[in-house]
This record gives structure tokens, sequence and C-alpha cells, in this order.
């Protein structure tokens, strides 16, 4: 197909003027495929319509809280009833306590939440909030694994096993990162090397998907929380991602297990900039006003974030969701994995292909990728009216509004743009 790119290409010219890269989020800028990012005008339901009237099925929808699709009736609906009474107060108000309630209803492990406007937020403040109850200051990662971008997280794995990092970002001080232990991915020998009784918190994407779609070994988990629970130290388990997305009580129920902390994002806002962050009521009520660890926001709680939470998470309650996303990721996968060579990663409606032969387990082994080749295909796509992440190293959405034809409108892209490589 062809397509027109030009007042994309206009208004990307302006951007570099104005915003460093072009861009608010570096991703969006298309670095790790190259070429000129599209300017997106409207989307509804499944489909992304950009500035120069180019369609596009999403599979990328929003980094996943579109799970119910571009623009649902009910959710713009509800934003619109509740930006009708005002749109920032900086008082309690209703809906707050409604969208606690659901979330506290959904994941048995959160006691208590607390709402902030990000997942980044979410994560900085749970740890902040760990090292405070264990009066402990170092906490444990792992390669790979994307928390947000505050300081302490911006740390990236050392060669060995244990070990204390240096930054990972310019402008984050060394004194910061030598209180971050990073680990490789699905490491037990590494894990079993940790002094666990002066770490305040581990944290961890129990669906790491930040790198890549990457399973966790059978028992890592179990581990953690053996490990955490025997030492006094906290889980942290990072489902800004996984949350409502894999099951409504995202991986905690799908695995059976239970954090100690949890942090949200993404779903819970319904497409509205929101994290939360929650766990054991012990934990939480160390929290300011109530105790000494400090956390504030003048739009937390946000009443049209709020809302379009609680149309989100009373529609995704609904009978047969979870199923209807199971079949739909599943008809797309089993097919897309006969035409794209690689190695390929599905986990509920998340999935994702490594343009690479080798199985990946962590970090290193999802680098082994040819994000160039990736880039070739990621174009073909593009080109073909597909939108997928533009990052080797991101992963794939299904939401509740793609349908079977979409699906073989995709396979059709893929085999031909397979065959354009």
């Amino acid at each position: 197909m062809t397509q027109s790119h030009e007042y994309s290409e206009k208004l990307w010219k302006e951007a570099l003027h104005y915003l460093p890269g072009g861009v608010n989020s570096p991703v969006r800028a298309f670095r790790g495929v190259g070429g000129t990012p599209f300017f997106t005008q409207r989307a509804k339901g499944s489909h992304l319509w950009d500035v120069d009237g180019n369609e596009y099925i999403d599979y990328v929808c929003s980094w996943g809280p579109m799970i119910l699709g571009h623009a649902h009736p009910k959710v713009v609906r509800a934003v619109q009833e509740a930006a009708r009474d005002g749109t920032s107060f900086g008082t309690p108000n209703p809906r707050e306590v409604r969208l606690a309630q659901l979330v506290c209803e959904a994941f048995p492990s959160i006691q208590k939440v607390r709402f902030v406007n990000s997942g980044t937020e979410a994560t900085m403040s749970a740890i902040r909030l760990a090292r405070g109850f264990t009066k402990r200051d170092k906490i444990v990662k792992f390669e790979g694994c994307y928390h947000g971008h505050a300081d302490a997280l911006l740390v990236k794995a050392g060669s060995g096993g244990a070990t204390f990092d240096v930054p990972d970002s310019a402008g984050v001080p060394a004194d910061f990162a030598r209180n971050t232990v990073t680990l490789p991915l699905n490491d037990f020998t590494a894990v079993d090397a940790v002094n666990w009784r002066e770490i305040a918190c581990v944290i961890i994407e129990p669906i790491p998907a930040n790198m890549g779609l990457i399973p966790l070994k059978s028992g890592f988990l179990e581990k953690l929380r053996k490990l955490t629970q025997e030492s006094g130290a906290l889980l942290i388990l990072d489902e800004v991602i996984s949350g409502f997305r894999i099951a409504r009580g995202g991986a905690q129920e799908l695995y059976g297990i239970q954090a100690d902390l949890t942090t949200l994002g993404k779903i819970i806002g319904g497409g509205l900039p929101v994290g939360a962050f929650g766990g054991r009521a012990d934990v939480m009520d160390m929290l300011a006003p109530v105790g000494p660890v400090y956390q504030a926001g003048t739009l937390s709680g946000n009443p049209l974030a709020m809302a379009a939470g609680i149309a989100t998470l009373e529609e995704l309650s609904q009978a047969g969701t979870y199923e209807k996303l199971e079949r739909l990721t599943t008809t797309l996968c089993d097919e897309w994995k006969k035409i794209v060579k690689g190695h390929h990663v599905r986990i509920g409606s998340l999935f994702c292909t490594f343009f690479t032969d080798r199985d990946v387990v962590d970090y290193a082994s999802a680098k082994t990728s040819d994000t160039k080749r990736y880039g070739r295909f990621f174009h073909g796509m593009l080109e073909r009216g597909v939108y997928l992440a533009p990052s080797q190293f991101e992963v794939g959405f299904v939401s509740l509004a793609h349908t079977e034809a979409d699906i073989e409108q995709t396979l059709r892209a893929a085999t031909e743009a397979v065959r354009a490589l």
C-alpha cells in the first residue's frame, strides 16, 4: 500500500525545535527502528488514524492501558460526566474510594492502596515505603526489568552475581546506585548470594515485559517470596503492565503468589495518567499522614482518571472478558509464529517475537536479537497498516476491541512483510 506522511514529517521537523528529540517519551522517536514517527490524530477501537489519514491496526494500545480499545463509549462517557463536575479539586472525592475498592477486591494482597499519577511514581513511592518500614537502605532489582525512571532504579546489571553497579543514566549520583543490587534475571545462584538481611525490598515484574517478554523460570518468584519472608525484606511485584491485563488479579492471581507491596498503573486509569501502590495494611499505614514516610501529589486521585478507571475495571469484571482476550491472542500468535521466524513468547494478551534463533531467558539473550531486521519488519508492517511497538524490546498488546478481521489482516500483512525482507 502507498502511504503519505507529509503532515507527520512536517510536524516532526517542528517538534525537533521545541521538544528534546522531538518527543515527550524516548521510544516514540523511532530510534529503535529508524525512520520518522507518525503523529496520531485520533483512535477508535483497535485502530489509529494519523494526521495524514493513514489507518493502522494498533497492537501498542498506548503501551497497554487500552485493554477495552480506544475511546470506549463507557470510558468516554464517564470522563465527560466527571469533567462537568470539575477537573481537579485538591480534596478527597468519592471516585477515589470506589476505585480503591475495586483494586482491593481484585488483589487480595492489597489491603490499602494509594493513587499516584504514573507507574514511576508508584514504584518510587513503594521503594521509599519499603525502606521506611524495614529501616534498611539497599534494594534488589533485576537486569532488564524497567520500573520507571526514578534514580535508584536506573541502574544496569554488572558482570557478577550480586553487584553494586553504576548509574544507567547521566544525572544519577553514584551514591544512589550503590544501594541498588542488580542481579541477572532467572538466576537462582545470584539470588542465593545476596545478604537478604540488609535488603529493604526486592522489586520485580512477575511477568517481565520491558526487554521484550521473558517468562520467569518455574519457582523463581516462590524463591524470592521465601527469602524475603525469612529475612524481613519486602517483596514488591511491579504489575504496572500485568495488573488487570493478564487476569483481574494480575500475575498474582495467575501464579498464586502474594506480594507485600504491588505497583499498578496503565489500565487502572483507563488511558488517563494514573498509578497506584498498595499492600499490607501494616506497611501502608507507615505513609503520611498516619506514619513517617512522606508521599504526596496534588493531582493524585484526579476525578477524571478515577472515573475512567472505574469504568474500565467494571467493564473488565464482566464474565468472559479474559477468556475472550486469551482466545484472540492465541489465534493471532499461533499463526504468527508460522510466518515470522524468531523466538516467540505469549502470556495472556501479551506477545513478543525476538528476532533471534536463541532461547531468550534473560536480558543478555534478548540482546542477541537482530534489531536491524526487526526495524525493517516493523516498517514493512507499518506500510501495510499494522502498528507494532517501535522497538524490538517492547511487547505487543491485544485488546477486547480487536476482531477476527483485524487478526486476519495482520497475518496477511506479516506474510507480505516477511517476503519483502
